[in-house]
């Protein structure tokens, strides 16, 4: 999993981008101290940073100065400034991309993952398949495959399934599996969630994985690879 380093400070924008691209498998780290982002930079260790240029204390081309005098690390900018000055000086600087605000999340999500490719040549479909319990998930055919065979998901089964492997071994809540599905407009209510997960389980029974998949009363579910009992 790709580790992005988000230097935003509007929390209410960082949020969102942050559950998106969670969404996609990215691992999302903010800034807690903006006088002490070289500092946190160091310690989180990004594949690659996006960056606005307004920013408390100092702006995004000050830290793009400072970050490039340590790393190599891509860098895009994510801003609402559209003077051409302002791209030309993030090019200079050795950013890798400049997107203007507001932008279409396609479009974010297509560079991260063109300079993500380019930078550590990594194949796309390699994201797209994952092993969990011996099996391999495969998120574009939505299938799962094992010894036992092999099985397809719906889009909303395997949007779970996503969910729950890519936090592996923690509980993912209700709330967070509700709202992330209903971004995409595909459950209306907590107890279609339920049915979907038990839907879930049941398929994955085919191939002996269903009891991988535990419920936590009052909190949620969680992705486990030690088999245990459900209700």
């Amino acid at each position: 999993m790709f580790k992005l380093l988000l230097i935003e400070d509007d929390t209410t924008l960082f949020n969102e981008i942050k559950e998106r691209l969670t969404q996609w498998s990215y691992d999302v780290y903010g800034i807690i101290d903006f006088s002490k982002v070289i500092q946190e930079f160091t310690e989180i260790k990004p594949d690659l940073v996006i960056i606005d240029i307004q920013l408390p204390k100092f702006d995004g081309f000050h830290w793009c100065r400072m970050i490039r005098s340590h790393s190599n690390v891509p860098i895009v900018f994510l801003s609402s400034r559209d003077h051409p000055t302002d791209m030309v000086m993030s090019m200079q600087l050795g950013a890798d991309d400049f997107i203007q605000k507001p932008f279409h999340f396609d479009v974010l999500i297509a560079k991260i993952q063109a300079i993500l490719r380019r930078v550590y040549n990594y194949n796309t479909e390699q994201v797209n398949l994952k092993t969990w319990c011996g099996a391999t998930v495969d998120y574009e055919k939505n299938t799962v495959t094992n010894h036992a065979g092999s099985i397809e998901l719906t889009k909303n089964e395997i949007f779970i399934l996503k969910l729950l492997i890519e936090q592996k071994n923690k509980i993912v809540s209700r709330e967070k599996l509700i709202n992330s599905l209903w971004d995409d407009k595909r459950f209306i209510s907590d107890n279609t969630l339920t049915v979907n997960v038990n839907r879930l389980r049941k398929r994955l029974d085919e191939l002996h994985l269903g009891h991988f998949i535990e419920t936590k009363v009052g909190q949620g579910y969680i992705a486990t690879e030690e088999a245990n009992t459900y209700d």
